[in-house]
């Protein structure tokens, strides 16, 4: 049996710094699945797909504000602040993904909360944080 993934080898998380996210098809994704009103009538497979790419979005956001949070002193407000959002969204990510609106919402909420973390730590971190 042969498989079709590709596996990357970046032990230094390289990829993750040096690829810029997508942030506007991110906000998009976010603001069209938000404003649902109640179910859309979408396939449970569809909503369970659009669930996994805000999870995955979520992931890569978490990556940057662990990066940005990071550079501040251990101490600092804003770094006890993402330490939490980031805890918090490890155990929101560890849940299976159940194919509902109201997971796929969960996850857009996750997303939008990270960006926000983000924007905030790239206000007050030192200027080599670039927000993406």
């Amino acid at each position: 049996m042969s498989s079709t993934h590709l596996v990357l080898h970046d032990p230094e998380g390289r990829l993750d710094a040096e690829v810029p996210l997508d942030r506007e098809l991110h906000k998009a994704l976010v603001k069209a699945v938000l404003g649902w009103p109640g179910n859309p009538g979408l396939p449970p497979a569809d909503l369970n797909q659009t669930a996994l790419l805000l999870s995955g979005a979520a992931r890569a956001v978490a990556a940057d504000v662990h990066r940005a949070a990071g550079l501040l002193p251990g101490n600092h407000a804003a770094r006890v602040l993402a330490d939490v959002v980031l805890e918090e969204t490890d155990q929101r990510l560890s849940l299976p993904l159940e194919g509902t609106a109201r997971c796929a919402q969960g996850h857009a909420r996750l997303v939008r909360a990270l960006y926000e973390r983000l924007d905030r730590l790239t206000g007050v971190a030192p200027q080599t944080v670039m927000a993406p």
